[in-house]
């Protein structure tokens, strides 16, 4: 469980500086990242970084201001699903 939270929380650090990265890019009017990759890296885990790109940044903040909060949302049932059952597999040995 400690390598899930490791993980999840590089994985959204990581989405974090691509979106500041894609907001850098705008501003120096440079090839941008996507949208679906952006999306894809706030559907996979990245949702947390993704809200928090949102507020610091002020990035895609009009245009998808509810997604991220839904996926968040979605992502955190998902894992307190997982945590709820790690602890009671524990409980049945």
């Amino acid at each position: 469980m400690k390598a899930l939270l490791i993980l999840f929380f590089l994985f959204n650090l990581i989405t974090f500086f691509v979106f500041g990265y894609d907001k850098y890019l705008a501003r120096t009017n440079r090839r941008r990242i996507s949208e679906k990759t952006l999306i894809y890296l706030a559907l996979i885990g990245g949702s947390v970084g993704a809200v928090f790109a949102q507020k610091i940044f002020r990035h895609k903040s009009q245009k998808y201001r509810n997604l991220f909060w839904i996926i968040l949302t979605v992502q955190f049932i998902l894992f307190e699903g997982l945590w709820l059952y790690s602890q009671t597999s524990y409980m049945t040995f």
